[in-house]
This record gives structure tokens, sequence and C-alpha cells, in this order.
């Protein structure tokens, strides 16, 4: 393990973020390293720096929270999505599984702060864009979704389901939502509005389907709050999609027990296990997480991982213990930032010390 090597080469890339963060735990050994900066005003990146990890959420929060939930019986993944929220745009097929395989024929991403509704109303209402079970569309209104369907289950907010399902069972101090301001060290995740303003007034990558365009976009570095828009300006900040904060030990611990969940009887069945973590019908797809083979001691592995828009990535090999942190403030790039996934793969070889995995390549979205 060569956290320091590693940090360093992900700031040694074209158009390099602006710091870095990336760890390694393998059984007892646990190795990070920080290198260059949080913010535009230099201050330097440290490694206890709390980070926006945007779709990183979707697995850190939202699956691991529904794999409790179908341990202790409460989720079924192959019911109907309707038996959670009866509301939900979906068809009667569509099932909760169908949801984490991202193949409930909902739409990617829409601004929905642009419409004075209420957000929920507005995603009910939104026709279906695919058929449903039909193909693999990665889709944010899909994780939204899966927040409401725990927050249903469990009958509490979902920032307070998370803590209850995820992050105090496993001692998770520093990772949430809304974070606090108590002078701890925040990475900055961006500057303003301007991905998402640039993809409404384009209507790229998707259609835009409602008419309004006027916005009272930010500006500037945000730093202390979510960067994903419809997090920050439709959800108040909690969702099933992003906005979480975590740090490169707390997502460590995390990424460590689901390596090891067999270790971990009294959180998660070992069927609920095998079967969230099994492959999909679609290449690189479990549920949830992404799937691919990663070369460690000379062998090929299968790594669970998901990449944030923000330039955070968290992975892990099932069954064998060892997990992977790249975190990044990869929009503060002077020039076009690399993405999410060049940064993964720059970090990935040297932490794991041999060869790159083979490349799977997704849908991003903010």
């Amino acid at each position: 393990m060569s956290a320091t090597r590693a940090a360093r080469a992900v700031l040694d890339v074209d158009s390099p973020p602006l710091g870095a963060v990336v760890g390694m735990i393998r059984g007892d050994a646990r190795d990070t390293a920080a290198a260059g900066f949080a913010n535009t005003t230099g201050e330097p990146m440290t490694t206890d720096a709390l980070f926006d990890i945007a779709s990183v959420t979707k697995v850190a929060a939202t699956t691991t929270a529904l794999l409790r939930l179908v341990s202790l019986g409460l989720v079924d993944l192959d019911a109907p999505v309707s038996r959670y929220v009866q509301s939900a745009a979906c068809t009667p097929q569509a099932t909760v599984r169908h949801l984490l395989q991202h193949r409930a024929g909902l739409w990617e991403w829409q601004p929905l702060y642009l419409d004075d509704r209420d957000p929920w109303v507005q995603i009910d209402a939104l026709p279906l864009r695919y058929a449903s079970g039909e193909s693999r569309h990665y889709s944010d209104l899909g994780f939204m979704l899966h927040g409401r369907i725990i927050a249903e289950v469990t009958a509490m907010p979902l920032d307070a389901a998370i803590r209850e399902l995820v992050t105090e069972p496993l001692g998770l101090t520093r990772t949430g939502y809304l974070p606090a301001s108590d002078g701890q060290l925040i990475a900055a995740s961006g500057c303003g509005d301007a991905t998402e303003r640039r993809m409404v007034e384009a209507r790229e990558p998707y259609p835009i389907l409602t008419h309004r365009r006027d916005f009272d976009w930010r500006v500037g570095e945000i730093s202390g709050h979510v960067n994903d828009g419809n997090a920050f300006h439709a959800l108040h900040g909690v969702s099933g999609h992003a906005g979480l904060f975590s740090t490169v030990d707390d997502l460590l611990t995390l990424g460590s027990a689901l390596a090891s969940a067999d270790q971990h009887v009294d959180l998660w069945h070992p069927d609920a296990v095998a079967d969230v973590f099994r492959d999909g019908p679609d290449a690189g797809q479990a549920l949830g997480w992404r799937s691919e083979r990663a070369s460690i001691d000379g062998r090929e592995e299968r790594m669970l991982w998901h990449p944030g828009f923000t330039g955070c990535a968290l992975g892990f090999l099932p069954g064998d213990g060892t997990a992977v942190v790249v975190l990044t403030n990869r929009l503060l790039a002077t020039a076009a930032p690399a993405t999410t996934e060049a940064l993964w793969r720059q970090a990935l070889p040297v932490l794991l010390g041999d060869a790159q995995p083979r490349t799977t390549e997704g849908t991003r979205t903010p």
C-alpha cells in the first residue's frame, strides 16, 4: 500500500483537482494520505477533511440501508415499488430490484428546482422515459425514490434512518447529511451551479421537461453545502441519490465492513448480502454498486465500487476485507476537469500494487 504515492498520482493528471485524499484498508492495515489544497484559498488538504461524496451516497447510504432493511425482513427486493410508495411513477411490474439496477424506466435527471411544486409531486407525475425492466439507464430519480422507500418503511426522515441503519451501527461518527459548521475542514466541491445551468440551457444530455429557465443559480465556491442541485434546492440537502458528507477513514471503515460482511451477521443476513452483491443482467452493474475485475497481488478479484460527480469514489473486494477510497475536489480544476473515473483509475493500481482494472463505463449525471 502506498497512499502517499497514490495521492500524488491523482494530482499528476491533465487538469488535476486542487487536492486529493486517498486510502486503502486490508485487514488491520490502513493507509491514508492527503495532497494539494482543500479550497481555492490555498488551505492545505488533510486526511481529516470532510467531502461531499455526491453519488457515492447511492451506495454508502441508500444501498447499505436497503441491505439492512432486507436483512431485517422489512423490504422485499422483488416486491413492486408500489408496495412501499403507492404514488410512484413506476409500472405495476417495477420492483425495488429494478430501481437498484437502474432498470425501472425512470428519467435519468430533471431539474426539479425549476418547478414550484413539491418535488415528490413532480417525480410522481413524470411519464416513464423507458420501458420498465428492459434496459439500464442510470437514474438519480430512481435513487431519490429509494430514499423515499427507506423513509416510508422506517417511518423516519431519511437522514435519521441512515443514522440508525448505517452510520451509528458502524461507528461512522463523521458521516452524514448537512454537516455542522464547527470548525472542521470541509473540502470545497465546486463553483456554484455552473454544470447544471449548462445542462438546463443546452438541454443536454437530457431533454428538460419544464419550460422555466430562469433561476437564482448559485455562484462561487461551494463548501459545507451539497453540490447537487436537486439535493440542495429541492430536497433540503437530504436525498437518496446525493447529499452525504464523509471522510476517508469513515468510508474505509464502511468499505471494510462490506468487504467482510460475513463477519457482520448482526447487521446483514448472508442471503441478503449475496443477493445485493450479485451482478445483475447488465454488465458492470450489481444492485446499486458497479462491478468489475481488479488485479491485486497478481490475482484478479471482483470489485464493487461507485463514483461521485464531485470527484469521490469508494470500492471494496467482497469477502477479501479490502476497501479503497479516492476523494478529490475535481470540479475546482483550472481547466476541463478529469472525470472521477479517470482519477480513480490513476490511484487504484498504485494502491493495489498491480495492473489497471477493466473499465466499466456508465452514464454521467450530476
